[in-house]
């Protein structure tokens, strides 16, 4: 993949971007690559070139990429002021139960919508999905759609306020586990030790509810890229995002192998 500077907005010219319209509800999806499908959700304040770099690490592995627009400027390094904005409009919107625990976002119906849709047009087996942030728990509540198989939760951060609440409710958490137990599937979590966004409480709850079909993996605050932009300067002083802003792109780092860990994840659930 041709090097890019994560200082500047991304352009995304290698993506299509494709109007996908459920009930009602049209979101702009940028697809690229060929293969099983695999949808790769944004983190706070937006679809960056961090995450964007993420997607193409996903497409070159061997998957074709699903990465719908849920907030923000698609491409853009946001300054702080504007993440903060793009957060707080997210916070109160409709499409998402950020402060509320046992809960979850009304935009996951229409995001298992999207992974049906992604099966049909790709084949395979069936699709893998990964949340980060924010959405960082939508993979699992997807899990309802029986197309996802590879469901991964990247520093799950929602709901706020509740560093033990999971965002999911009750019967939908119930039918996860049960799918998981009946299919012998598995759910993927990372997190560093230090987030103060995603803590060692969330993942305990998480451990409690799916036993061992969550599978944690826990990475040291030194494992954290330092050289962060803006909005994660200001907002975010913690070590929070594995696999984009925290990650370092070297060989033999922790980010690096967990990165590698979840694209064989993708491969052997989705048949790579």
């Amino acid at each position: 993949m041709p090097e890019r500077s994560l200082a500047d907005d991304d352009r995304l010219e290698d993506f299509a971007h494709r109007a996908i319209t459920f009930e009602g509800v049209t979101k702009t999806v940028h697809v690229a690559g060929a293969g099983p499908a695999v949808i790769v959700m944004t983190e706070m304040p937006g679809i960056s070139p961090q995450v964007a770099r993420f997607s193409r690490w996903v497409r070159d592995a061997g998957f074709t990429v699903y990465m719908p627009s849920l907030f923000g400027r698609d491409g853009a390094v946001a300054t702080a002021d504007e993440g903060a904005e793009v957060f707080r409009r997210a916070c109160v919107s409709a499409e998402f139960r950020a402060l509320a625990a046992n809960e979850s976002s009304p935009v996951t119906v229409w995001l298992r919508a999207l992974a049906r849709l992604a099966h049909v047009e790709c084949g395979g087996p069936g699709v893998g999905a990964i949340g980060m942030c924010f959405t960082g728990n939508f993979a699992l509540t997807m899990m309802l759609e029986p197309a996802m198989l590879a469901p991964v939760l990247a520093q799950p951060t929602l709901p706020l306020g509740d560093p033990a609440g999971l965002e999911i409710a009750p019967d939908e958490l119930r039918a996860v586990r049960d799918r998981l137990d009946r299919e012998d599937l598995t759910v993927l979590g990372y997190r560093f030790a230090g987030d103060t966004f995603c803590t060692a409480q969330r993942f305990a709850a998480y451990a409690e509810a799916l036993g061992s079909r969550f599978v944690a993996r826990v990475l040291p605050d030194s494992a954290a890229n330092p050289d962060v932009p803006p909005f994660f300067a200001r907002h975010v002083r913690s070590p929070h995002s594995v696999v984009t802003v925290h990650l370092i792109d070297e060989a033999g780092q922790p980010t690096i192998a967990a990165r590698d860990e979840i694209l064989a994840f993708f491969a052997r659930r989705l048949g790579r």
